[in-house]
């Protein structure tokens, strides 16, 4: 019999095998809680069995990293620097019975583990994006050959080979419209927001959904440089490429520990010659001066106010995926937006109607009575427009779809046709100018218009659009009120649709018919000018700009899964109003992290002078270096409120 385990256990063994750091850090802690509690009752043996412990546990792969990079890098970092000053507190309070001296030894590790724990978080969000990006490409395609359909793997598709894509399928490599007629959902890659017609000649995209037809594609290019693959490949490019200031700190942390460690050795060897100072002295304060010397409250002066940052975005909506992101939505000088399921709401909605009679009643009824039969998009938009207008319609006989036209069908023994203009105008009587007029407007301002037509007389005019978030003008107004130098748009829908959403919200520059790899090129573009770009976007099309912008935010309930890991900022409840939040939290971050730094180095500074001066014992060191340590750490909190 199987046993299956319980859900506390299950999650707590994904917990270890996910994130070891995290269980060392957290282990780690509770050891030093222990160890103090046991050092306190007078209960020597226990409480350096369990410190010890804390020690192994907490230490190990710092100890490990520290003497990987001494001996293959030939180069001190913080992680050794950190070891050799806890084993020097640990070693020098063993030696003068100061047995407390172990507990900051082992203080000091705690604090390492809960950053190496936080750093190992981030490290694994490459591998989800890229395994959510592979979800969308098919394993398999029906190919033609020699008459018959058969089914293989997408590797051994060849140039040239014929490959059928039923209704409802995804299609599973790029390829050139030989056969055929369809609809296809090209949102999670170009960011249309309405579903694109295609025929014999258009190319399709690997990913994108086909609608009702029956497609005969014919593969024009190898399917591994298809648009999917070159968005994987962006992807992974753009989240492995380290940015300058995280290569700064890597060069300052090694630089630091360098110095610090070849102070220290001098310190603990020249002043018996130079100063005359006795062997145990000198030995006391270069351990006093690797104990002061110690970069913990350095440390502490960033992670405590970006982690009480992030926190406080999270009960504002906003998700901040690391700490860095914090700090850079601060200096943010850019902002590019998606239009699709970004700025606009992503569901198309009936926003115009021009009647020919004095009621709309009779225009709704016959529009839905054919467009509620089709599964098109704009169709169910009618149709749902329509019931909420409490309109009933008789049943459509005989209804017929024209591909790429419209619909005809019976109605009460009457011809009803609903469709493009072309289409209804040539089976009408008469059309009226201002319907011209008004449809040429319509279309300008990037709606689709659909005629409606019944017994032969033009009953009116229905325009369907992507609508605008209520709060996305308020939002663009708001950030650059802030201070915010440009706001763009990105997209891979039409110019015409784009400007007229951009005039609407606020955009000062659009660019339009983007693919996903085009909207990368703009992103590099804007970081060379203006350094500090932002990325908001919702789709699978926008994760390669997401990851290469300086700040990626994706939208988090209409947003794609890949474009929620590929962010590094999610906004949860999609209101753009919280990047104004986001931002001023970021200015904030530095400005406390910039304070705390100073003050950090500060009391570094004056421990060491007054250790060189002989006027600080090792305890009151300790004191000096936790108590900076916890004074940077409570003043990173004061970023909890507001």
């Amino acid at each position: 019999m199987v046993v299956t385990p319980p859900s506390s256990a299950f999650r707590f063994s994904n917990l270890f095998k996910d994130h070891p750091d995290a269980v060392a850090a957290i282990a780690c802690g509770g050891l030093v809680f222990l160890g103090w509690q046991m050092l306190n009752l007078g209960w020597l043996g226990i409480a350096f069995f369990v410190l010890t412990a804390a020690y192994v546990i907490g230490g190990f792969d710092n100890a490990r990293e520290g003497l990987t990079t001494l001996f293959e890098e030939k180069e001190f970092d913080v992680d050794l620097l950190m070891i050799v000053a806890a084993l020097g507190a640990a070693g020098l309070g063993l030696w003068r019975r100061e047995y407390t001296l172990i507990v900051d030894g082992a203080v000091l590790i705690l604090i390492f583990a809960i950053s190496g724990a936080l750093e190992g978080y981030a490290m694994q969000r490459t591998e989800r994006s890229i395994q959510g990006l592979m979800s969308l490409t098919a394993d398999v395609a029906r190919v033609l050959r020699n008459g018959q359909e058969q089914t293989i793997p997408i590797s051994e598709l060849k140039m040239g080979d014929q490959v059928l894509v039923k209704p409802g399928e995804l299609v599973p490599t790029d390829g050139l419209v030989i056969e055929g007629f369809s609809t296809l959902n090209q949102a999670s890659i170009t960011g249309e927001s309405m579903p694109v017609e295609k025929a014999i000649g258009d190319e399709v995209f690997a990913g994108t959904i086909n609608g009702n037809g029956v497609l005969r594609l014919k593969i024009h290019q190898p399917p591994e440089s298809s648009l999917i693959q070159r968005v994987i490949r962006l992807v992974q490019q753009a989240q492995t490429e380290a940015p300058p200031s995280q290569q700064f700190i890597e060069r300052f942390e090694c630089g630091y520990a360098k110095v610090i460690v070849i102070a220290g050795l001098l310190l603990g060897t020249l002043p018996p010659f130079l100063l005359g100072w006795s062997w145990e002295e000198t030995i006391y304060r270069a351990l006093i001066f690797l104990v002061v010397a110690s970069p913990c409250a350095l440390m502490a002066s960033i992670m405590p106010a970006l982690l009480s940052g992030i926190a406080n975005g999270a009960r504002q909506g906003i998700l901040f995926k690391n700490g860095a992101q914090l700090e850079r939505i601060g200096r943010v000088r850019v902002i590019a937006f998606d239009k699709t399921g970004t700025l606009t709401t992503g569901k198309p909605e009936v926003v115009n109607i021009l009647a020919t009679q004095p009621s709309t009643d009779k225009l709704l009824q016959i529009a839905a009575a054919l467009e509620s039969l089709s599964e098109h998009p704009i169709g169910e938009a009618i149709a749902d427009f329509t019931r909420q207008q409490n309109q009933a319609w008789a049943t459509a006989r005989n209804v017929q779809a024209q591909a790429g036209q419209g619909i005809i069908g019976d109605i009460e023994g009457q011809q009803a046709i609903v469709g493009k203009a072309v289409f209804v105008q040539a089976q009408v009587n008469h059309v009226a100018t201002n319907l011209i007029e008004q449809s040429q407007q319509w279309e300008a301002e990037g709606k689709t218009v659909v005629w409606v037509a019944y017994a032969g007389e033009i009953l009116g005019l229905i325009a369907v659009a992507d609508t605008v978030r209520p709060t996305a003008a308020q939002a663009i107004a708001r950030l650059k009120r802030l201070g915010i130098e440009r706001i763009v748009m990105l997209t891979g829908d039409n110019s015409r649709t784009a400007h007229s959403i951009a005039q609407q919200v606020g955009v000062n520059q659009v660019y339009a018919e983007l693919l996903p790899e085009d909207k990368v090129d703009v992103i590099r573009q804007l970081q060379k000018q203006y350094q500090s770009v932002a990325m908001v976007g919702d789709g699978i099309n926008d994760a390669p700009a997401l990851a290469q912008a300086s700040v990626g935010i994706a939208m988090g309930a209409a947003g794609s899964d890949v474009a929620l890991e590929t962010a590094d900022i999610v906004l949860m409840a999609d209101r753009l109003e919280r990047l104004e939040h986001a931002i001023r939290l970021g200015r904030r971050a530095q400005g406390v992290v910039k304070q705390n730094i100073v003050f950090a180095l500060g009391f570094v500074m004056i421990l060491l002078i007054a250790n060189f001066a002989g006027n600080i014992t090792l305890p009151f060191g300790v004191l000096g270096h936790e108590g900076s340590t916890v004074i940077v750490t409570l003043s990173g909190l004061r970023l909890l409120r507001g």
